[in-house]
């Protein structure tokens, strides 16, 4: 089983902080989330310095909308350096199918890798007692699972999941179906909003292709340490 990547996630509210990140951290092997704050607050700039490092990064800005729409918008995005797009797996299968055609049309034009799209299943910041609110019967795994099935028929490359999903997951579709999991926590590290957060071990046991971590690194006084120390414990 080959290792986790380790994914950054550049969600700071300061541009040159986001530029420091990446000049660090590319170094030492990981790829970046660009997440809404920094793609509507300052994503040239962030872009501009990842294209410098020649570093990959993955777009999760979790399209959810009308086929038409989301098609368009992932035209719109697609671009050297993006290795991945998020989209929702609730807006259905022919909207997913819409963002996969787009990706591979326009990485085809730009002659450039097709980017992978992930459908999000689940948010990480959603537990048991809020799937009911939103009119979702049974629990996380269930419902995981349900929207993974609609994901991979739509020829999305994987989901966006809890770690605490994804094993299944994997022994459901196979190895190949994609895994990028947020509210990846080192153990004793605060959850913050992570109702289903995990620890790097358990995304390792897990067999997780993208470890997606944010906070305890971007937050940390020393990022690379920190970060280290998580893909570490990815390849341990």
């Amino acid at each position: 089983m080959p290792p986790s990547q380790l994914v950054v996630a550049l969600d700071v509210p300061d541009p040159a902080r986001a530029v420091s990140l990446v000049e660090r951290l590319a170094p030492i092997g990981v790829i970046f989330k660009i997440g809404y704050e920094a793609f509507y607050t300052y994503g040239e700039a962030v872009k501009s310095a990842l294209r410098e490092h020649e570093v990959g990064y993955a777009l999760d800005l979790k399209l959810h909308d009308i086929p038409r729409t989301v098609e368009a918008a992932v035209r719109a995005v697609v671009e050297p350096g993006v290795r991945l797009v998020t989209i929702h797996a609730l807006g259905g299968a022919a909207m997913m199918e819409a963002a996969v055609r787009s990706a591979g049309e326009r990485a085809a034009e730009l002659r450039i890798p097709i980017p992978e799209v992930y459908a999000v299943t689940l948010l990480t910041s959603l537990g048991n007692e809020d799937l009911g609110e939103l009119g979702l019967a049974g629990g996380p795994g269930e419902n995981a699972i349900r929207l993974a099935a609609l994901a991979r028929d739509a020829r999305c490359a994987g989901v966006v999941c809890s770690v605490r999903e994804a094993a299944d997951l994997k022994a459901f579709f196979g190895t190949e179906f994609g895994t990028f999991c947020p509210g990846i926590r080192p153990a004793g590290s605060a959850h913050g909003d992570q109702k289903r957060a995990a620890t790097p071990r358990e995304a390792r046991e897990a067999g997780v292709d993208y470890a997606v971590v944010g906070r305890p690194i971007v937050g940390d006084a020393d990022p690379v340490g920190a970060a280290r120390a998580i893909i570490a414990e990815l390849n341990a």
